[in-house]
């Protein structure tokens, strides 16, 4: 009841409370001694009074009861609290406006199961009309009619002479009876619970026989089942001849009560069951409540560590630092959270890490009323940090001992942490270097300037990267650094450190640059001794080729040059190469035809030791190699289109990636690409890249075929036999008419390669000094009829090929990879498969099952 009628402690109650500020009059309730703690919305908005302003005997205070009432009610009031029993009080009570107005004051005491007073119960009905006027009087048993049934309160009496018994209509309703029914004994112990019957039948007995007060309460069976809660309450007759009661439903209020000693039972399980000791303390800080299975964890008893106890159970290192915390939080009011040791009985321990959080409960005014605390036990957390700290001790020991530089920085740049190795290469101190980090005096200007604006992007994006650069050593010698950053996230995906090391590869740097070397001198040799030393023709064909290489060699723009095989398209590139600003550096060749597909990326951008298996030590690729100079991509069009896109980035951005590798790699290499390919029948079918395409096409350069330009075969021819003699060590004079036209009326489909094989033969087999060809070696096919009957070929291998590849996706249900793939049943790589499938145009969904 205290419950219900104070601060709300759940949703039944506030819907209870809700009901009762509905009532048409005056409910309140007052605890054993008479004091008021609750008065309904109603009373609350007639007096014009809060109930913080009437709690308790504030009442007296105020103008409430008029002035000729008051004692009189006083004195009634303080007999009914000493009697125990009912009563009523008639009074006149002031209005809001002033006005004052009769009032019936009725009262009745509420007993728990032990007979124990808990409290009293009241109802004030306004009865200022019948003081005023007998004609008011059933308007007024109106009211209390309407009261009775908002109350769920009925009224009875009892002519103990006559057995008559009389009901109120909300009693008849309470008891489910029609109001025709003539209410006897029997009548009222049919309804009674059949549990409860006997109990009933022998408190009424007793009653009549010895005239005296009853109250007791049971239950009543409905016909439809269902079981209702009621309090009956009889006033003996003081002449003896009439029982007066009321009977008041209950069911709401045993309901409300059974739901708060569930709900008290499930939050002591709960409070049990949490992985945390649950505690509350009085004002002053002594314990008043601590949960149950600490105490058996701690092996004490509550009367051990009540009030004050606890403080034995501390360590003794640290009781002095609780106490004074303790002692803060309770003058200041501010809540608590301390780390200490507590158990230890009697100073044997053992003693267990754990975490005291407490905060303060307080009244409507501020003032602390009770202080609620938790205690999470976190040994197993302090035992892990004394690990985390050893092993962190460990791994600087180890770090410190690892050759290679290992430094720390933060998110913006800064020098955090760096190992010994860091010192003893560059004399710093780990101080020093904090704050002149390493891009003052330790690092070359010249890879400072260069470096710095890709570092700050790099560190602004947060991905991995590195950078080569040198590093200035305490002995004063400039040597060659790997620097690789790796950045350290937190939860929310923010940089946190930057991690680097620095590898020393000075060695390695020093026999690149001996390679490029070694490659140079290997270019020029080759240059010098090559059958495409000089472009060999007057034809305006070949001019008209000479004119453009005149033009594009100065500038660093891509050119792609056409021909078909055997038209000496590297002769051209090489031509653009001496011409250009790059003379004096590599050129570098690949025919990228000739290299296996699983292979091109690693030989064109080079690998990482174990990018793949057989990569057992770094490679550079051909565009490090060709750094500053130029490279030759023949055959591009037979790139695989993952390589293709590689391709697009260098074209782009300038700017690659290693296989298996990590960080970008910044290129100065210029691009001539060629191809006998059809690249617009290439992209049309899907094979080739329309953007790489537009990016190799800047400036096309078209080698005429050799059957376009006949009037160039004479020379050619003299060329090659001049070459090939010297080389023999034989002395051709001229050359026989019949061989040079029919040289000149054969259609070379090979071109001039072919030209250059038949003049080689035909130099070994010459005996005489007058150079002839034999007509047999000369091939009857026409380039025509020999591009046709190839592309023929080649369309019926493709043909095969698709069908033998949608068979095996067939068989494995549209699955590529996996011991089941298709590409395992074809035994060919993964990758291998996947390009087929997109050059081909399959589509290998319609196989899926």
């Amino acid at each position: 009841m205290i419950s219900l009628m104070g601060s709300p402690v759940s949703q039944s109650a506030m819907d209870i409370r809700a009901v009762v500020d509905m009532v048409p009059a005056f409910v309140w309730y007052a605890s054993p001694d008479g004091s008021i703690e609750f008065l309904n919305q109603r009373g609350l908005a007639y007096t014009g009074f809060t109930l913080e302003q009437i709690r308790g005997w504030n009442w007296r205070q105020t103008n409430i009861l008029h002035p000729d009432d008051m004692e009189s009610l006083f004195r009634e009031w303080s007999a009914i609290i000493a009697s125990g029993q009912e009563g009523e009080i008639q009074a006149r009570m002031r209005r809001s406006d002033g006005e004052y107005r009769w009032f019936l004051f009725r009262v009745a005491p509420v007993y728990d199961s032990t007979r124990n007073l808990q409290g009293w119960l009241g109802v004030d009905l306004e009865i200022d009309a019948r003081k005023h006027s007998q004609g008011q009087l059933q308007r007024s048993e109106s009211y209390l009619a309407a009261a009775q049934k908002l109350s769920h309160t009925g009224s009875f009496g009892w002519n103990v002479s006559t057995g008559d018994i009389y009901w109120s209509e909300e009693t008849f309703r309470i008891v489910g009876w029609d109001r025709g029914t003539k209410p006897t004994l029997d009548l009222v112990l049919e309804r009674v619970h059949p549990e409860d019957a006997l109990r009933v039948k022998q408190t009424l007995e007793q009653a009549l026989r010895d005239q005296k007060d009853f109250d007791f309460e049971h239950r009543l069976l409905m016909p439809d089942g269902s079981v209702k809660h009621v309090r009956a309450v009889g006033q003996a007759p003081k002449d003896g001849s009439e029982f007066v009661g009321a009977v008041m439903e209950i069911t709401a209020a045993k309901q409300i009560e059974e739901k708060l000693r569930q709900d008290e039972k499930e939050l002591r399980t709960i409070i049990e069951t949490i992985p945390a000791f649950v505690y509350s303390a009085r004002p002053d800080g002594s314990l008043e409540f601590i949960t149950e299975h600490w105490m058996t964890s701690w092996g004490f008893t509550f009367e051990e560590w009540k009030d004050w106890g606890w403080v034995s159970a501390v360590h003794p290192d640290d009781l002095e630092r609780v106490m004074s915390s303790w002692q803060k939080a309770l003058i200041t009011g501010e809540p608590l959270e301390l780390e200490f040791r507590t158990g230890g009985r009697g100073g044997r321990g053992p003693y267990r890490w754990g975490m005291a959080r407490c905060v303060p409960l307080r009244d409507a005014e501020g003032n602390i009323i009770k202080w609620y605390g938790t205690f999470h036990d976190m040994e197993g957390r302090k035992q892990a940090e004394e690990k985390l700290q050893q092993s962190e001790r460990e791994l600087r020991w180890i770090v410190d001992f690892v050759p290679s530089i290992i430094f720390v920085l933060s998110p913006d740049g800064k020098v955090l942490f760096a190992n010994e190795a860091c010192s003893e290469y560059t004399g710093v101190t780990k101080e020093e270097l904090a704050s002149i980090g390493f891009g003052g005096k330790l690092s070359h200007p010249e890879d400072a300037v260069k470096y710095r604006p890709i570092r700050a992007a790099a560190l602004n994006r947060g991905e991995p990267f590195q950078a080569e650069q040198r590093l200035l050593g305490k002995d004063g010698r400039w040597r060659w650094f790997l620097f690789q950053y790796n950045p350290v996230t937190d939860e929310d995906g923010k940089v946190d450190r930057w991690y680097v090391t620095a590898t020393n590869i000075d060695e390695r740097r020093a026999a690149e640059d001996e390679l490029k070397a070694e490659n140079l001198a290997l270019r020029e040799e080759i240059n010098s001794t090559s059958m495409f030393e000089e472009i060999v023709g007057g034809s305006k064909a070949i001019s008209r080729v000479l004119t453009d290489i005149s033009k594009v060699a100065t500038t660093d723009s891509t050119v792609l040059i056409l021909g078909e095989t055997g038209t000496g398209k590297e002769l051209i590139a090489r031509a653009i190469h001496k011409r250009s600003g790059r003379a004096d550096q590599a050129f570098i060749s690949v025919n990228c035809g000739a290299i296996p597909r699983d292979l091109v990326a690693s030989e064109l951008f080079g690998h990482e030791k174990g990018a793949f298996t057989g990569a057992t030590q770094r490679r550079l690729g051909r565009f490090e190699l060709a750094s500053g100079g130029t490279i030759f991509l023949d055959e591009v069009g037979d790139l695989p289109s993952e390589t293709q896109v590689a391709l697009l980035r260098v074209l782009q951005e300038h700017e690659f990636e290693r296989v298996g590798g990590s960080g970008s790699i910044h290129t100065n290499v210029r691009v001539i690409a060629a191809t006998n390919r059809d690249l617009h029948a290439a992209i049309a079918a899907g094979t080739f890249r329309s953007d790489l395409f537009y990016r190799l096409n800047v400036f096309p350069v078209e080698i005429p075929p050799l059957r376009d330009r006949k009037e160039d075969i004479p020379m050619l021819v003299e060329y090659f036999i001049d070459r090939f003699a010297r080389r023999a060590g034989k002395r051709i004079r001229e050359i026989s008419r019949k061989s040079l036209d029919l040289l000149q009326s054969y259609p070379w489909p090979g071109n001039i390669r072919e030209l250059q094989n038949v003049i080689e033969r035909s130099v070994i087999l010459c005996e005489t000094e007058t150079f002839s060809v034999d007509e047999r070696w000369l091939s009857r096919y026409t380039p025509t009829n020999d591009r046709k009957s190839l592309s023929e070929i080649a369309e019926r291998l493709a043909a095969q090929e698709k069908e033998m590849i949608e068979s095996a996706l067939r068989e494995s249900g549209g699955q590529v990879f996996g011991s089941s793939g298709a590409a395992a049943k074809l035994g060919m790589p993964r990758s291998t498969l996947e390009s087929k499938i997109r050059s081909l145009k399959i589509n290998k969904n319609q196989f899926k099952a």
